[in-house]
C-alpha cells in the first residue's frame, strides 16, 4: 500500500514536470517574435544546438557513468538525435509554408498518434485505451479552435501546393518529436539515467544542427536584443524544458507524455494575447477550456509507468 502511494506521487510529479517543460516551450513563439530579422531556423538550430550542449555539460558524470551502455545502445541515440535535429527544421517550415494555425495543429496534432504508434508496434504496449482516445479527441478539438480561433483567411502567397507540402512537413515534425520521445524513454527503460538519455540525443544533435548556423544565422549575434533572444531559448525552454521531459519521462508513458505537452499551445495563446497584444475569440477560449479538460484525464486516469530507480 505504501509503495503504491510512492508510484503515485512520483507519477503525479513526473505529470507536473511535463506540464512546466509544455509551459517553457509555450514562451518560444512569443519570445522569438521579439527578434523578427532572425530566421526562425537559425533560433530552432541555436537553441536546440546549444541547449544540448548544456544539458551535455550539466550530465557529464552520468555520460560517462553510462558511456557503456550508451555505445550498445548507439542505434538509438543517433535514431533520436535525428529526430531531434529534424524536428525544428520542419516544424518551421510547416508553419512558413502552411500558415502558424495548420503548421502547428498538424505538428502538435500529429505527435501523440506517432508516439502511440511506436509504443504499439515496437514496445508492444497498448496506449488506445477509451480513456486515453477521448482524452486525445478533446485535445485535437480544443487545438482547432484554438488555431483558427481568429478565423484569418489563408495568405494569397501560400498557394495549395505550399499548403501540401507545409501539411507533409508537420507531419514528419511531428513523427520526429514522437521518435526521440520514445527513444528517450526505452533508453530509460533499458536502465539509462534520464539525464543521460536526453542529453546523449542533445548531444548528437548539436553537431548537425550548430553547423547549419553558417547557412541561416545570420543577424542571429547582430544586437544585444538578438543575443538576449538567443540565449533565452537555449537556456530555459530548450535545456531546463528538456531536463524536465526527460524526468517525467521516467514515470510516463511516451504517448501520455506527448498528450500532455498539449498544454504547450494554450501557454502560447495566452502569451501572445497578454504580451503580443494578438486577440483571441470566443472559440480560441472555448479550445483552452477542451484542453484543459484533456490534461485533467490524462493526469489523473493514465496509469503509471514503471519508475526506474537510478543513481544519482
Amino acid at each position: 500500500m505504501h509503495t503504491t502511494s510512492i508510484n503515485n506521487v512520483n507519477h503525479q510529479t513526473g505529470h507536473l514536470a511535463i506540464l512546466l517543460a509544455s509551459f517553457l516551450w509555450g514562451t518560444t513563439g512569443t519570445v522569438a517574435s521579439l527578434a523578427p530579422d532572425v530566421s526562425p531556423l537559425a533560433i530552432g538550430a541555436f537553441a536546440m544546438g546549444v541547449g544540448g550542449l548544456l544539458q551535455a555539460l550539466v550530465a557529464l558524470k552520468n555520460l560517462r557513468r553510462d558511456a557503456k551502455q550508451l555505445w550498445q545502445l548507439k542505434v538509438y541515440v543517433v535514431g533520436g538525435a535525428l529526430g531531434i535535429a529534424v524536428y525544428p527544421l520542419t516544424f518551421y517550415s510547416a508553419m512558413h509554408l502552411a500558415g502558424v494555425a495548420i503548421g502547428t495543429v498538424v505538428t502538435i496534432g500529429s505527435a501523440p498518434f506517432a508516439t502511440a504508434l511506436l509504443e504499439w508496434l515496437i514496445s508492444k504496449k497498448n496506449p488506445f485505451t477509451k480513456t486515453w482516445l477521448v482524452s486525445l479527441s478533446f485535445g485535437l478539438l480544443g487545438i482547432l479552435l484554438l488555431a483558427f480561433s481568429e478565423a484569418a483567411p489563408t495568405q494569397s502567397a501560400n498557394n495549395q501546393w505550399d499548403t501540401v507540402v507545409g501539411i507533409i512537413l508537420g507531419v514528419v515534425a511531428g513523427g520526429s518529436y514522437a521518435l526521440y520521445a520514445w527513444i528517450g524513454k526505452h533508453m530509460i527503460e533499458q536502465g539509462i539515467h534520464s539525464k543521460t538519455s536526453m542529453s546523449s540525443m542533445f548531444m548528437v544533435s548539436s553537431c548537425i544542427l550548430l553547423p547549419s548556423l553558417a547557412l541561416t544565422g545570420e543577424h542571429l549575434f547582430g544586437s544585444i536584443n538578438n543575443i538576449s533572444v538567443a540565449l533565452y531559448m537555449a537556456a530555459v525552454p530548450m535545456f531546463l524544458g528538456y531536463v524536465l521531459f526527460g524526468f517525467g519521462l521516467k514515470t510516463t508513458h511516451a504517448s501520455t507524455a506527448t498528450v500532455l505537452t498539449l498544454f504547450e499551445p494554450v501557454v502560447a495563446a495566452v502569451f501572445a494575447v497578454t504580451i503580443v497584444g494578438e486577440h483571441l475569440g470566443v472559440s480560441g477560449w472555448l479550445g483552452m477550456v477542451l484542453i484543459g479538460a484533456c490534461l485533467v484525464i490524462q493526469s489523473y486516469t493514465s496509469k503509471p509507468s514503471s519508475a526506474i530507480p537510478e543513481k544519482p
